[in-house]
């Protein structure tokens, strides 16, 4: 029995998102971090949900606290504690657990197994590869042998089930609803309550207007574990979460859709957002991920920038057409590159595009001769590269799997930026080399002055491309790990280390990481200094200038030196008017 609050007993829910470990073993975690979890925002929504219904009967009260371990040390013994005097009354749920998160999923599991708290892991990895493989992986079955409810699939409309089969004792060991994924119209909205979202900077809101994809990328998971068959909320749904979480300050918003541009409620969905936005006189604005043929959708660009849309990230993936074909991404177009980039650019909306190095014809050369394509001719803001990584839940895995090539074991390395496979061409140095080299390249000083003079020509100001490479260059060159697992002021806990590591004495470990950490944010300082004084330079001779600033890659009529590259469309000039900048 469950202690009792009153009369009634207390049934507690703990979600977790894990996060995994860096290569010294220990958890990769920040003060602030940079990027929510909408799978925790969806499990918290869906268990206040079942608590408004009193799931669990009229006499049972559910308690739910929710967790990023990115920005925060997981209180694995206080939640025991918490569980035991509820007479273990409980569920610790590991939400939207990726592959390289599930070693330290696995760790943070046996610690509350061996208390006899009831655990279940769901999310990417455990969805992906019942989706994909013909077999329960070894990793997987370890977990089931401990007692671990393994859950693939999405939980709108079984959540209930769930918990009231945990509050029974009687979880199955495996639920798997793959092949069975529910609507999203009329659903619970995503929540991730104030406490949570302060813990991120700057602090935001997260949701999916749609989930699933109907193309058939050989490296995504996504067409594999949500499915090729797009499911859609409302514009009803929108606002109200929109209402609700802005009685607490939130205005920011990363809209996970894996391309919103295929939603069908895009424009009804802008359209509302922009309404709400002008009868509240509240600047929301959103981060969305689109494809590259969005701006070819009539009004989508003009429409994302008046609900508010200041991001963009963009699959780019590759410019070379036989590294497309070879991904299965018959959807790039090459051609509509620069284009696309250029709508976006008109409108001031910052583009993020995601590369990837590693393709089976990839060299060393001949990624840096790509590096330097795109550095002259796209005009887009942030690049962020990553590894060829055959996660579990892709179509890569999958037939790699089949034909019994060798992958890495180690989960914890499935994180984009490790070599997890060989190259038909490159060793693993040669390509770890050409990954760190084209991170260098393209934010060397030369060229972010040139994305600041880009930036200012198209009126925004370029102390934007400054803060950029502060955020994503500064990530990956002095903390050494991706800005997608990123944040402000990193953290490490002594005693979160991987097991099998040793703990290292509190006289070596403190003194060290006090070194370390002068060593890494004093570096930071320093390059943080080049490039302000960089943008004051740019600035200052861009407000002095009396030409519009031209490069190649948006001079109107422009003839690519690259084969794939189209040029710019006859008669257009993607050059506004010059004003002051940053005015």
């Amino acid at each position: 029995m469950g202690r009792a609050v009153g009369n009634r007993r207390v049934f507690h829910v703990e979600l977790i998102k894990p996060s995994h470990y860096d290569d010294d073993g220990y958890v990769v975690q920040w003060v602030k971090a940079w990027i929510p979890s909408n799978s925790l925002a969806v499990l918290y929504g869906l268990t206040l949900e079942a608590a408004e219904q009193r799931a669990l009967g009229d006499d049972v009260t559910l308690r739910v606290n929710a967790y990023d371990e990115t920005n925060t040390v997981i209180p694995v013994e206080q939640i025991i504690r918490r569980i035991r005097r509820a007479g273990g009354e409980g569920l610790v749920c590991m939400v939207g657990v990726q592959s390289n998160q599930f070693p330290r999923t696995m760790d943070m599991a046996r610690q509350f197994r061996a208390a006899g708290i009831p655990v279940a892991i769901g999310g990417f990895h455990v969805s992906g590869c019942l989706a994909m493989l013909p077999e329960i992986p070894a990793d997987l079955q370890e977990a089931l042998d401990l007692g671990i409810t393994l859950y693939a699939g999405e939980l709108e409309g079984r959540f209930v089930d769930l918990l009231r089969a945990a509050h029974r004792g009687e979880m199955a060991p495996l639920y798997n609803y793959m092949d069975d994924l529910p609507s999203l119209d009329g659903q619970r909205m995503p929540y991730l309550p104030p406490k949570v979202a302060r813990r991120y900077a700057p602090m935001p809101g997260t949701f999916d207007a749609g989930r699933g994809c109907p193309f058939l990328c050989s490296f995504c998971t996504i067409i594999n574990v949500q499915g090729r068959k797009s499911r859609y909320r409302s514009p009803d749904d929108v606002e109200r979460l929109l209402r609700t979480n802005l009685a607490h300050g939130i205005r920011h918003y990363f809209i996970t859709d894996d391309n919103f541009a295929r939603n069908r409620n895009w424009e009804a969905i802008f359209d509302r957002i922009a309404a709400v936005r002008q009868e509240l006189g509240v600047k929301f604005n959103f981060t969305i991920q689109v494809d590259t043929m969005c701006h070819t959708l009539p009004g989508f660009v003009d429409k994302a920038r008046k609900a508010g849309v200041s991001r963009v990230f963009i699959g780019l993936e590759a410019v070379n057409a036989d590294n497309l074909k070879a991904a299965n991404k018959k959807q790039n177009k090459i051609a509509n590159y620069r284009d696309m980039l250029i709508a976006w650019q008109r409108k001031k909306v910052t583009t993020y595009c995601g590369y990837i190095l590693g393709f089976p014809d990839d060299t060393p050369e001949r990624i840096r001769a790509d590096i330097e394509t795109i550095k002259r001719e796209l005009p887009l803001d942030i690049l962020e590269l990553f590894c060829l990584t055959p996660l579990p839940g892709s179509a890569d895995h999958k037939a790699l799997y089949e034909q019994g090539v060798p992958m890495r074991e180690d989960m914890n390395a499935y994180d984009l930026e490790h070599v997890c496979t060989a190259h038909p061409r490159m060793s693993e140095q040669e390509w770890l080399g050409s990954y760190r080299d084209a991170w260098d390249s393209y934010y060397s000083m030369d060229h972010l002055e040139t994305l600041m003079r880009r930036a200012a020509a198209f009126d925004r100001n370029p102390k934007r491309i400054m803060e950029i490479a502060l955020e994503f260059y500064g990530c990956f060159r002095f903390e050494h790990v991706h800005p997608l697992q990123g944040g402000f002021i990193r953290r490490k806990v002594r005693r979160q280390r991987r097991p099998g590591l040793a703990i290292e004495h509190p006289l070596t470990f403190y003194p060290r990481r006090a070194v370390e950490a002068t060593v890494t944010y004093s570096r930071l300082a320093a390059y943080a200094l080049r490039v302000w004084l960089l943008y004051r330079r740019v600035r200052r001779e861009m407000a002095e200038r009396t030409e519009p600033y031209v490069d190649d890659a948006i001079r109107p009529h422009y003839e690519p030196a690259h084969a794939d590259m189209p040029p710019a469309e006859a008669g257009q000039a993607p050059l506004p008017q010059r004003r002051a900048v940053g005015a």
